[in-house]
């Protein structure tokens, strides 16, 4: 009767009945308590007819629901259907990170550090370790995910699930707010594990198969139940309704080794391995030369860093440890050059900021030997300091000193972040002694190319380092660095953009227009855009109401005279005409001496400008219009640019 039964139960459609089912139509108060069903841990609780494995309120929240007593694994088919529900939260930008199905092998709770990307199954200390079986239902797109709204397999690593597909294909979204109806059942005589999904009251359809073994992968007896967690966004997870059913098959259905079938099948593999490796044989030759062709280039990065006496090199593995593996709870900030992420090392212990360039990025190897060989060699108390680096895995990888208040951007234009004018005066200092370093004292002289709030970071006194040497080009007898027009659109000098060239004189431009974005607590525009930060400050300078552009936070607590002083400093330097911008020396000498002379300004913003192509030229032609009429000085040939 048990065999009919059993055969009965594998080929009926439903496939859920005895000998073992529990079924939980909904959840009370009752479901948690001492002498239930069920055992809740961590953020997880019963109530409103459902289990509420996390709440929306809470950051890097873990729960966990187990059924209390063990269910067989194998041998044995297993059953399960559950409804659950994701909710976020309307008033917030984001949500994550999902929550899972588990078999797990004992009633202990989730892993202390399983919050954000974990979903409550592993944490860092214990992936590999642990053994258990998880059906993740993930809602964020962590760096190793498809999307932020996909199903995986895990065993023993989250990174690295076994399966994995994504539900964009079905038209479920996970974070719809929908009640989702799940069936997910194992053969113990196929070994197949098999995922069906729908929303509730649609026709369930299979959307993953897996062939697994659970014999050594799990115990034979296991615990069945549901894990979830948030990181730095959070969001809901509830189980509506639960069905177990579990059916013990004979011990053959674990296999059995037959020695004939075992030569059989031995002697087809190798001539199926041999026809593939014949016809492999093209390929892996290709991917070895290039495979050496990556060596090639590895050894000339580390060559060219070597000779140039550069920083430590780190291993990939000993950056990945630090970082969590480059999870987005470590992840600082992400550029045109790739993201950052915080990290932790050991030997010795310090926080660290890595730099992982990405493999999309319109920079890579040259930009990256260039920053290492550039800013190695660099050394000021206003400059990031690079402290490593990673050439490995196919990765390219910095390591700087952590700046514990992230970049200056942060704190322009954003209503939660406020600086007082001794800071800000004392970031523009620092800035601007960090740009004359570079100009003039670190031998030969660095163009930066991308001065601007997002790379200059803040250390815990709020000091000054400018970072991202990226875009850095040494000058040699020229003066001038002359590559694609690199940059960054508001902050680049009218010249670079006809010319191509950055020089000294461009950055200066850059920092004028920081300068103005410090004082005025506010971002500029486009630079063709009418009513431009610049535009506003011309015209209060014409009108003699040159601090009406002070930000209003500072409520009048600064220097007046200070404060005109960085003014026109900032429009000075933002001369549409370069040879009429002051070095970078001349600008500390400003900031630090009350009586050093101020640069003299026209009446009102200079409307054109000529450029002169040839900086060798023995004269350069400048046409500036201002409300004192036109001055012009003849030379030889150049373009009239629009004013800035």
């Amino acid at each position: 009767m048990l065999y009919i039964l059993i055969l009965f139960v594998l080929l009926s459609p439903c496939s859920c009945v005895d000998p073992f089912n529990i079924s939980f139509s909904s959840f009370n108060s009752d479901s948690c308590g001492n002498g239930s069903n069920l055992i809740c841990m961590g953020s997880a609780a019963a109530n409103n007819e459902s289990l509420s494995i996390t709440t929306s309120h809470e950051q890097n929240e873990v729960g966990r629901v187990l059924y209390r007593y063990p269910v067989l694994a194998w041998p044995a088919y297993i059953c399960t259907t559950f409804t659950i529900r994701v909710l976020t939260d309307p008033g917030s930008s984001g949500s994550g990170d999902g929550m899972s199905f588990i078999l797990a092998q004992d009633t202990k709770p989730s892993p202390a550090k399983s919050f954000g990307s974990f979903l409550g199954i592993f944490d860092q200390s214990t992936e590999g370790v642990l053994h258990q079986l998880a059906i993740e239902f993930d809602t964020y797109k962590n760096e190793y995910d498809p999307d932020g709204n996909h199903i995986a397999v895990d065993t023993t690593s989250i990174d690295k699930p076994v399966a994995v597909k994504s539900l964009n294909s079905t038209g479920i979204d996970l974070k719809s707010g929908k009640e989702i109806t799940v069936r997910i059942e194992y053969d113990g005589w196929s070994k197949n594990l098999q995922i069906y999904v729908a929303y509730a009251g649609d026709l369930l359809v299979s959307f993953l198969n897996h062939t697994m073994k659970l014999k050594g992968m799990v115990p034979s007896s296991v615990y069945l139940g549901f894990t979830g967690a948030t990181g730095p966004l959070t969001e809901s997870h509830q189980v509506l309704a639960w069905n177990i059913s579990s059916i013990e098959l004979p011990k053959k259905s674990l296999g059995k080794e037959n020695p004939k079938m075992v030569v059989i099948v031995i002697i087809s593999i190798a001539m199926g391995l041999l026809f593939l490796a014949i016809l492999a044989l093209p390929f892996v030759l290709r991917a070895q030369r290039r495979k050496r062709e990556r060596l090639a280039r590895k050894q000339d990065i580390e060559v060219h860093i070597a000779a140039g006496n550069g920083p430590k090199r780190f291993s990939y593995r000993q950056l990945s440890k630090a970082t969590r593996n480059f999870t987005k709870e470590n992840l600082l900030g992400t550029g045109g050059f790739g993201s950052v992420y915080k990290g932790v090392i050991s030997d010795p212990s310090s926080t660290i900021a890595v730099k992982k360039v990405s493999a999309t990025s319109t920079q890579g190897e040259k930009e990256y030997l260039a920053e290492i060989c550039t800013i190695g060699r660099l050394r000021h108390k206003n400059l990031v300091q690079l402290q490593g680096w990673c050439h490995d895995r196919g990765q390219l990888l910095l390591v700087y000193e952590y700046m514990p208040n992230g970049s200056l951007d942060r704190f322009i234009g954003k209503g939660r972040t406020f600086l007082d004018w001794t800071t800000r005066n004392q970031i523009l200092q620092g800035l601007a002694s960090a740009l004359v370093y570079l100009h003039e004292e670190c031998g030969n002289p660095v163009v930066h190319r991308d001065v601007k709030p997002n790379n200059v970071m803040l250390d815990s006194d709020h000091n000054a380092h400018l970072g991202d040497f990226g875009l850095a080009r040494l000058i040699q007898n020229e003066g001038t660095a002359t590559t694609m027009i690199a940059g960054t659109p508001g902050y680049l000098a009218p010249e670079v953009s006809f010319t191509g060239r950055a020089t000294p004189e461009s950055d200066v431009y850059s920092f004028g227009m920081v300068v103005l974005e410090v004082i005025c607590g506010k971002r500029s525009k486009g630079i063709m855009d009418d009513n431009s930060l610049v535009d506003d400050v011309w015209c209060l300078y014409e009108k003699g109401e040159l601090l009406d552009c002070v930000d209003k936070r500072l409520e009048g607590k600064y220097d007046e005279d200070q404060m005109k002083r960085t003014i026109v400093v900032g429009l000075a330097c933002l001369n549409p005409e370069y040879t009429l911008r002051p070095r970078m020396r001349k600008v500390v000498q400003i900031f630090m001496n009350p009586d050093e002379p101020l640069m003299n300004l026209p009446g009102s913003r200079p409307s054109a400008v000529f450029l002169s192509f040839n900086r060798s030229s023995s004269t350069v032609t400048t046409s500036t219009t201002t409300d004192f009429g036109h001055n012009n000085v003849q030379a030889k040939g150049g373009v009239i640019a629009n004013p800035i």
